[in-house]
């Protein structure tokens, strides 16, 4: 190659270009070159992604001001414009959170009155009846809360496979059900009983014990475990 050609990404052999070294060393040996020439893909006709990757560094004195970048800043270097900005800006933010996040402190159960307290003020003023189920580790702690159903409850609507998917995906050792009325009267209906009990049959069956089914009234709840109906 004639040394005025412009080094172009092709040029580098093909074990040696970012990507390829991502996919086989992971993202951790990758130089800090490397990584911004990954999110900004494409270089020009006259440089290569990872000279182009060099000059943004050198511009910002390698990672120490870039943090504080704005778009308006990176787009005065020669090859970035608006879209590799916005997708620099948008990495280095991300960055940022992810540095900056603290997972939320663990929520225990140990009484219906735990779980109830959990979901009450969010729950007790719906409209519709909301079917939630809450996902225990062994130490009963909540690894995860999702709304599985919105609208009356039968055993048609509550399917066992849907309640039961994200506790298998998530291990959990156990679950709580939980629904609202939204008359604000949390006396169980036969149908209510009927999904409970259908619900405690499959978690036999799969090793996942269902440890209650709360219904959730205005400021009150029922047990259906304390009323005997599990």
């Amino acid at each position: 190659m004639n040394s005025s050609e412009p080094f172009l990404i092709r040029d580098v052999p093909a074990s040696e270009r970012p990507r390829e070294r991502m996919l086989n060393v992971g993202a951790s040996k990758l130089t800090n070159a490397e990584l911004v020439a990954l999110l900004l893909r494409t270089g020009s006709k006259s440089e290569s992604v990872l000279q182009l990757a060099q000059r943004v560094l050198q511009k910002f004195n390698g990672l120490e001001l870039i943090g504080d970048a704005t778009i308006e800043e990176l787009q005065t270097i020669s090859g970035i414009g608006r879209a590799k900005a916005v997708e620099l800006q948008a990495a280095i933010e991300l960055g940022r959170r992810i540095q900056n996040f603290q997972s939320p402190a663990p929520y225990f159960i140990r009484t219906p009155d735990d779980a109830a307290s959990l979901v009450m003020e969010d729950m007790r003023s719906l409209r519709q009846e909301h079917f939630v189920t809450l996902c225990l580790n062994t130490k009963n702690q909540v690894i995860h809360r999702e709304t599985l159903f919105v609208g009356g409850l039968n055993t048609s609507i509550v399917h066992p496979r849907e309640v039961f998917k994200e506790a298998l995906r998530r291990s959990a050792a156990s679950i709580i059900c939980l629904h609202n009325h939204p008359s604000g009267d949390p006396g169980p209906s036969r149908e209510d009983i009927e999904v409970t009990n259908r619900l405690v049959s499959c978690g036999h069956l799969l090793g996942i014990e269902v440890l209650d089914h709360l219904i959730i009234g205005n400021r009150t709840f029922t047990s259906l475990k304390e009323e005997g109906h599990m």
